[in-house]
């Protein structure tokens, strides 16, 4: 059964994602490493680089898509935090919301549906690397329960300048 979520008068409408659903994802994606410091690249993804990283997801059934009237107004994945076996129980969380669809409980619809598969597919822990001045991000995540772990200070850099990485923490078990 597919979630549906209410904020007023809009309904927010979460399902797994689908590989028809590769180009809507690629565009919020693209929008957030053009735009903001969200993600720590500034090469946007192009179509077949965008199609293989979600089938990657898709292939273990860590991706979801929010619809707002019959469209995709954002997108959650979760994927291994480390590629070391001993970190095989933790997996990180990724929430985008597309432009204008802001302050419509997209991304907490989001973070709730992928936390119930995280922790549905057995996962311990998952973790949130969040650029430190979103602090958007930080409260969505607060407000699912997550906790402060810490902030690695100048880890990395974009648009001329250092950035500060926080991180979050929520177990599942």
């Amino acid at each position: 059964m597919t979630p549906i979520y209410e904020r007023g008068c809009v309904a927010v409408t979460v399902r797994p994602a689908r590989h028809g659903d590769a180009e809507a994802i690629r565009a919020i994606r693209n929008h957030a490493i053009e735009h903001s410091t969200a993600l720590w690249t500034q090469s946007p993804q192009a179509p077949a680089e965008g199609a293989v990283w979600l089938a990657s997801h898709l292939g273990r059934g860590s991706a979801f898509v929010a619809e707002v009237d019959g469209e995709v107004a954002g997108f959650a994945v979760y994927g291994p935090w480390r590629q070391l076996d001993g970190y095989r129980h933790t997996v990180e969380d990724s929430v985008y919301v597309r432009e204008g669809q802001h302050g419509l409980g997209v991304g907490s619809a989001l973070l709730a549906a992928l936390i119930a598969a995280a922790r549905d597919a057995g996962h311990h822990v998952v973790i949130a690397d969040i650029e430190a001045e979103n602090t958007s991000s930080i409260r969505l995540h607060e407000r699912h329960g997550f906790r402060y772990v810490g902030t690695v200070p100048e880890v990395g850099t974009k648009f001329g300048r250092w950035l500060d990485l926080t991180i979050m923490q929520l177990p599942l078990t």
